[in-house]
């Protein structure tokens, strides 16, 4: 259906004007004067004629029927139109009528009445309240906006119209060619998954750009954006995600989970590019559809001046990105054809004075050479300095390679022209070199996720039996968040280990169990009501004699009904304590999008404060996990520092590879916790867990 959008052969436009100014006039006249291919129909109750154009009073008089409707008119009469073009079986309509959801009250009421005939029907729906659409291969301007996009090689989405009309703007003035725009507006049929769908088989488009707000499908943009990146870039802008938006949440894993992480996390398992605003999303573009992909994260930097050059190899360094010295024959050869002030390193430094034939030298060598991946040129307008001479030699050698060259001119006027050669021919330059990093380094993440294997799903024999009636138990109970003793014996059945334990109703049994397991011992409350207990005075460490044990039973059951006089608790928790390792944390959490998320991270009692976590959307496979443990900050200590030795890194990967098939199999579950669980060199060990399930939010 989304071919009758982009390519229809007719295009009724119901609502058309005679009236220049009015929406309705504009969408015709649009689709006269950029010379659309198709049969355009004007449908109006007044009949007569519109700019050359014989009008139908209504739709069901287009004869034979339009492949694609526009509507144009109030919106109870658009609902009606909506559901003549289902009659009809017309295979798509663009509503650009307001007055839906975004208004509320009868318009949320009119746009679920308008989802209803969708649901029902066949005919797609673009829209309610959007701008319309543009295809420039068959010149369709299916939109109420005063420009026409040039022709080229990206296809952008918008759910913002106002956006979307400054976009325009911006790329007709800096050239920047397209070859498709759609306004989402309210998506209550086609959403930004379905066009990545229809954009990744586009023969027109090699770049997928997009602006959203939230996404309709979560777990089907997973799956297709995963395809897509496969074989194209999809950059989008994802706004209203910040803590603002979040949801409250009473789990550690979910207070650490916001929108935006959710987001961070869907992208990172998709390939997805995330821009910081317009600004950065084409800076992208312009670099992604040069259709250059480096082999690898080893760049080359050539400059004029010294403090660029500093300044590029800095956040080179910072991206991650490596800057490798040049052989020795490379350098030798250099020797020959720069100054003896010149820095052969990298970056090389061919000095302030220099000339067309200097950057070109250093070309010539770094296209040769087998460890560099890709070149950054960096120029600033000296006195003696030739900026179209330079871009010549830019073009030149980007003609003899296929890796990536980028360019950093730096300043206004007197590198404007050499700019424009530089673009003429579809070499990204970005005005500062940080911005040419940023993007650089971009492609290169694109280029990794693209030889990337994430393997298959890995599977655990489990006691899924045990787990499934705890919790059918603790719901019928009329509880839906299981404190430490029911999400212990949960996550046992899972294959999870914690240390011995026993639980002691009185302070004689705190010491004789405190005795048989052995000082120094951990005492906990045990109350499925009080869920931090921490916070309650509900936790004793290093008990080291019975007089110490039977003091902290009372001290823990005491303080814990001070602060909660209606607890139900249970008695003490006697642990085994675990001395030694590190504390981190895992766990899960549900949002709203994409479903369950899956957290790794620094843990104790200040993962909140410090907030060294990392989030991956279930499912996951063992590539996932592995990338999300490694890219907290404190990995380094994981790994072992000064002396230490690593700790058991594959044991925290099954550990969330576990919880990552718990939550498959059982997906009521809400939010979990394990915190702390302690890592050390061999094995690892839960100590503390708890599990919220659906109902209990």
């Amino acid at each position: 259906m989304l071919e009758a959008l982009f390519n229809p052969a007719s295009i009724a436009v119901v609502g058309a004007s005679a009236t220049p100014g009015k929406v309705g006039h504009t969408i015709v006249n649009n689709l006269l004067r950029f010379k659309f291919t198709g049969r355009v129909i004007p449908v109006n109750p007044r009949g007569g004629e519109i700019l050359g154009l014989p009008v139908a009073r209504s739709i069901r008089e287009v004869n034979p029927r339009p492949d694609m409707v526009i509507v144009s008119v109030p919106a109870p009469v658009a609902v009606q139109t909506i559901r003549e073009c289902d009659e009809m079986g017309v295979g798509v309509c663009v509503v650009i009528s307001a007055g839906f959801k975004e208004v509320g009250g009868d318009g949320a009421r009119l746009e679920e009445e308008l989802k209803e005939i969708v649901r029902r029907g066949k005919t797609r729906v673009l829209g309610p309240n959007c701008l319309g659409v543009i295809n420039t291969a068959n010149s369709m301007n299916a939109t109420f906006a005063n420009l026409m996009l040039p022709k080229g090689r990206i296809a952008f989405f918008s759910q913002s119209g106002a956006l979307g009309v400054a976009v325009l703007d911006w790329a007709i003035s800096n050239n920047i060619g397209f070859s498709k725009f759609v306004s989402l507006g309210n998506k209550a049929d086609l959403n930004e998954t379905d066009f990545i769908e229809y954009l990744m088989n586009d023969p027109e488009t090699d770049v997928i750009l997009g602006y959203i707000e939230d996404v309709v499908q979560g777990k089907r943009f997973l799956r297709v954006a995963r395809r897509c990146t496969k074989k194209k870039p999809i950059i989008l802008i994802k706004s209203g995600g910040t803590q603002a938006g979040a949801r409250a949440a009473s789990s550690h894993t979910g207070a650490l989970a916001g929108s935006d992480t959710a987001f961070n996390a869907a992208f990172k398992q998709t390939g997805v590019i995330r821009a910081d605003g317009v600004k950065e999303l084409f800076e992208l573009a312009r670099l992604f559809v040069y259709g250059r992909l480096p082999r690898g994260n080893r760049i080359l930097v050539i400059t004029n001046a010294g403090g660029p050059g500093i300044i590029t190899a800095d956040h080179a360094e910072r991206a991650g990105l490596e800057l490798p010295y040049l052989n020795k024959t490379a350098i030798n050869r250099l020797r020959k054809r720069l100054p003896s002030n010149a820095s052969l390193y990298n970056p090389i430094d061919v000095i302030g004075d220099a000339g067309p034939d200097r950057y070109e030298a250093v070309l010539e060598v770094a296209r040769a050479a087998r460890n560099i991946d890709g070149i950054v040129v960096i120029l600033t307008p000296q006195a003696m300095t030739d900026p179209e001479g330079v871009a010549e030699r830019v073009i030149s050698a980007t003609e003899k390679t296929r890796i990536p060259i980028v360019t950093t001119f730096m300043g206004g006027i007197s590198v404007e022209s050499a700019v424009q050669k530089l673009r003429a021919r579809g070499i990204p330059n970005y005005s500062y070199p940080e911005d040419a990093i940023r993007a650089y380094r971009s492609l290169v993440g694109f280029s990794m996720w693209r030889k990337r294997k994430a393997g298959p799903q890995k599977r655990f024999t489990v006691d899924s039996k045990r787990v499934k009636q705890i919790f059918k138990d603790s719901v019928a109970s009329g509880r839906y968040e299981l404190g430490e003793d029911e999400a212990r014996e949960c996550l046992r059945a899972y294959g999870f280990n914690f240390p011995r334990q026993a639980l002691a109703k009185s302070p004689d049994e705190a010491v004789r169990l405190s005795a048989e397991i052995g000082f120094p011992v951990v005492m906990k409350v045990s109350s499925p009501d009080i869920l931090h207990k921490t916070d309650v005075g509900g936790v004793k460490v290093g008990i080291s004699s019975k007089k110490e044990a039977r003091d902290a039973f009372s001290e823990i059951t005491t303080s814990s009904l001070r602060h909660h006089p209606d607890a139900l608790i249970r008695g003490v928790n006697i642990y085994e304590m675990v001395s030694g390792g590190k504390e981190v944390i895992a766990g899960v959490t549900y949002d709203r999008t994409f479903g369950h998320m899956l957290m790794f991270g620094l843990g104790g009692i200040y993962v909140e404060v410090l907030k060294d976590v990392s989030f991956r959307v279930v499912p996951v496979t063992e590539t996932d996990v592995r990338e999300m443990v490694s890219e907290i900050r404190s990995y380094a200590l994981l790994k072992g520092t000064r002396g230490e030795r690593p700790v058991d890194i594959d044991g925290i990967v099954e550990t969330l590879l576990r919880i990552n098939q718990m939550v498959q199999d059982f997906p009521e579950i809400y939010e979990l916790d394990i915190n702390p669980l302690v890592v050390k060199p061999e094995g690892v060990w839960a100590l503390d867990a708890r599990i919220i399930l659906q109902g209990g939010k």
